[in-house]
């Protein structure tokens, strides 16, 4: 049978270019489909009528999208779906296999990406109510209803959520699940080694019952990812440091970049500190350390040797395994450049004085290695002198993470933007100055791991407030 072929799709509608770019084996370079390119004059021209996708969304209650979405969240998990416009269909095993071979995740970290957006899609009644604060929804359906007794009216901020998607980890595409049952419909453009999540999504959202025309693919180049953003009222844009200062004072563009999140143990709890290992490892490592919310640092008042000795004897070993193996902890990399510029710039900022690579005596070899085809990094634990050394603060694609004795009064002052913050503490001292510290986004107070999300208390935006707007109404008696 021929290779798959992913159309574009323009408001739903599968279109065939003449350009198209071949996905791959990360190991043995086989072509695992074609996938249609669109320019940047296609994404002109169909988002100068995407008033018309809205429209198709507007026909639903808020109600009914959401049944529609846990409809669609089965069939995502359990169905085999359409694969394309050349009569290939993909079961989940499929689905499952081919993301593995061509972003390198292993099928276990696929299956728990897929058991996190399932989750999502069946549980978004209880999403919406947390992103809304309990905001009865058929205020959206109305335009206009009442909220703790007093008249409340929200008006929508975009004709359409634009999406520039990553290739690192699927779970990403989680964030954008609730803009459908909220009337928004979605302009993805796919990652390049990933366009098979989003894709998978839309063939769910479609049989489930969903209209084909709130739904655009659109594999692009840099200019057509631009004319996304530019032209979609409000879009998330997934990407660098560089990305990120490129949209920082953009309110339209909500930026997914790194997140810099942290563990920190208090005074009161430092003792303790082997108490809080498999937090702290599964923080570091757990998605194969691909994830904006894994923990790249590790800030601690004393002990700082012997935390990074201990969690380097955890995760130093761990070696590749096969991509099938139930107990795989490393994801290999599509892009081997990309492992080849990490491995690098570690080394690179090793030279300066006041770092060590604690991993470096638990591994069974270097850290960059080919593996069955494939390129891994095993994982890296710096142990830095000071927070100013280059490593201190610093986030790859692979388990990493820096070991820092910082003192606690100077911690919050230190530590920069994070996503996710863990803190280890009783202290009520302590508790209240992380409470009001501004650079945290989302604090967990206690041993709770960074990669554990609340799906009402998002880690990063609230995609209500994104899409809709209160506006003040008054109406005649």
């Amino acid at each position: 049978m021929s290779v798959p072929h992913l159309p574009a799709l323009r408001k739903g509608r599968p279109y065939d270019s003449l350009e198209k770019v071949q996905v791959k084996d990360h190991k043995t370079g086989e072509i695992c489909a074609e996938v249609s390119q669109v320019n940047a004059g296609i994404v002109r021209k169909d988002l100068a009528k995407i008033g018309e996708a809205r429209a198709s969304l507007r026909k639903f209650t808020v109600a009914q999208l959401i049944e529609i979405t846990a409809k669609a969240g089965d069939l995502f998990l359990n169905g085999t779906l359409p694969l394309g416009d050349r009569g290939h269909t993909q079961s989940p095993q499929e689905y499952i296999a081919t993301l593995s071979r061509t972003s390198g995740l292993p099928h276990i970290m696929v299956k728990r990406n897929m058991a996190k957006i399932h989750y999502a899609m069946t549980h978004m009644e209880m999403i919406l109510n947390g992103l809304s604060r309990g905001l009865d929804m058929s205020v959206i359906d109305k335009g206009f209803g009442e909220q703790a007794g007093c008249p409340v009216a929200y008006f929508p901020t975009a004709n359409a959520l634009g999406l520039v998607m990553p290739s690192n980890s699927p779970a990403v595409n989680s964030l954008w699940l609730p803009s459908i049952a909220l009337k928004t419909p979605v302009v993805i453009k796919p990652g390049r080694e990933e366009p098979w999540t989003p894709f998978r999504l839309i063939q769910a959202f479609i049989a489930a019952g969903a209209p084909a025309e709130a739904f655009g693919f659109y594999p692009t180049d840099h200019e057509g990812s631009g004319e996304v953003v530019k032209l979609c009222g409000r879009s998330l844009v997934f990407g660098d440091v560089n990305i990120a200062k490129m949209y920082e004072n953009n309110p339209r563009v909500q930026v997914h970049g790194p997140g810099w999140s942290k563990i920190i143990i208090g005074e009161d709890k430092i003792e303790q500190w082997r108490d809080y290992l498999d937090v702290i490892v599964g923080s570091i490592s757990d998605n194969g350390g691909r994830s904006c919310i894994n923990a790249s640092a590790l800030l601690v008042p004393k002990y700082g040797r012997e935390i990074a000795d201990a969690i380097a004897q955890r995760l130093g070993p761990v070696d590749p395994l096969p991509a099938d193996d139930e107990n795989a902890r490393l994801s290999g990399f599509a892009n081997p450049k990309m492992a080849e510029y990490i491995d690098g710039a570690i080394d690179n900022d090793l030279k300066t004085p006041g770092a060590e690579d604690v991993t470096a005596k638990y591994r069974n070899g270097p850290r960059k290695l080919e593996f069955q085809g494939g390129t891994f990094l095993r994982p890296t634990i710096i142990r830095c002198d000071n927070w100013e050394h280059p490593l201190a603060n610093r986030e790859f694609l692979c388990p990493y993470a820096s070991v820092v004795e910082v003192p606690q009064s100077q911690m919050l002052d230190k530590i920069g933007y994070s996503l996710i913050v863990t803190a280890i503490t009783e202290s009520p001292e302590f508790t209240e100055a992380l409470l009001e510290c501004p650079s945290i986004d989302r604090l967990n107070l206690g041993p709770i791991s960074t990669m554990k999300i609340s799906w009402d208390q998002p880690h990063e935006g609230n995609m209500f407030e994104f899409l809709y707007k209160r506006r003040s109404i008054e109406k005649a008696a």
